[in-house]
């Protein structure tokens, strides 16, 4: 089988490149791989050594033949592609996000590929309640306040009529919590924090007192168990979303206790929301008010789905993968050969 990913050499395109590595090693020769990024990773590095690379951009229709080239006798597209970053570009961000998508989606019909697996996202989902969990039918219709959840909401609106318009390609999509693991540590600080406020985070973070909203209530999940479950959708030939996510639910008790304070804070989310985007107004830390929307009415997942049809458990708790994404940021972790996951510079 002939695998291709865009977004390889990113977080979730290095944990799957890990896990296909290992598949791999269990079967020498079942497995073909093709990773398709911006910028080229060192190839001569695992996990990105033995794998065909091809360098465009996904966003641009005159990379549109190269990106042709790339699918050609691919059987399944995991299509993890995708930019958080420049948040205050909102064109450049739509041109890779959704015109991205709809680009990969043509290219792989062009090509002749069976099998779509896409990276959707928790955010995708509309407004809901935190005191329940919620199933693949909750709707996928977005926070207008979160350009990220806009776009996500676009992004499954553009799968429903690509997988209408082609009942013989399988597509699937996998609708995660936060991805977390050490070796993102660097980038993720750096995206959603600043070059700065991360070299002030100790290895071990410890904080007396938490300042925290009641209904700061989110879901997590580790990049080598998000592998996992593309690696079952794709050995399955899964179609339709499944919702991915770890245990416990993280509440502000729960980060408290991850962070060992004592006590916690309760600060009002609009609070939160205006701090948030005053400091961004004033590009003290390049994260907008809307990841704070985003976090206040993303649902609570059900994840017994992905349990049910794909035989996937996380086996990294929830709490271990903020401990690993925490401590990586604090010592500025990351994968060298990666050009997005390169680790912090002393």
């Amino acid at each position: 089988m002939r695998i291709a990913i865009t977004g390889a050499s990113g977080n979730a395109g290095t944990a799957l490149l890990r896990n296909l590595q290992g598949q791999l090693a269990k079967k020498p020769g079942s497995l073909q791989l093709t990773g398709i990024s911006r910028r080229l990773p060192d190839t001569s590095r695992e996990p990105y050594a033995g794998v065909e690379w091809h360098t465009l951009d996904i966003g641009v229709d005159s990379d549109r033949p190269l990106l042709e080239s790339a699918l050609a006798g691919v059987d399944a597209v995991v299509h993890l592609a995708w930019q958080i970053q420049p948040n205050r570009d909102l064109e450049q961000l739509y041109r890779t996000n959704v015109n991205g998508t709809r680009r990969v989606l043509e290219a792989a019909r062009t090509a002749g590929v069976k099998q779509i697996v896409c990276a959707s996202s928790v955010g995708a989902y509309s407004k809901a309640p935190k005191d329940r969990r919620v199933d693949e039918s909750w709707p996928a219709g977005g926070m207008a306040g979160s350009h990220y959840s806009r776009h996500k909401a676009e992004q499954e609106e553009i799968l429903d009529r690509f997988a209408e318009a082609e009942p013989g390609i399988a597509v699937a999509r996998l609708r995660p919590g936060l991805i977390f693991q050490s070796e993102a540590g660097s980038e993720i600080g750096r995206y959603f924090l600043g070059r700065v406020i991360p070299r002030l985070l100790p290895g071990k973070l410890r904080v007396p007192l938490l300042p925290a909203p009641d209904n700061l209530i989110f879901q997590a999940v580790h990049a080598d168990d998000v592998a996992e479950a593309y690696w079952r959708a794709i050995d399955q030939r899964a179609s339709g979303a499944f919702n991915i996510a770890a245990e416990p639910v993280l509440t502000p008790h729960e980060l408290a206790r991850i962070v060992g304070a004592r006590r916690i804070l309760p600060v009002p989310m609009g609070l939160l929301h205006a701090v948030v985007d005053i400091a961004w107004r004033l590009r003290l830390q390049p994260t907008d008010s809307g990841w704070v929307d985003m976090a206040a009415g993303a649902p609570i997942m059900d994840t017994s789905r992905a349990r049910r049809i794909l035989g996937w458990e996380a086996k990294t708790s929830s709490v271990d993968a903020v401990k690993e994404v925490l401590e990586g940021m604090g010592k500025g972790k990351g994968v060298s050969p990666s050009p997005l996951l390169k680790p912090r510079r002393p």
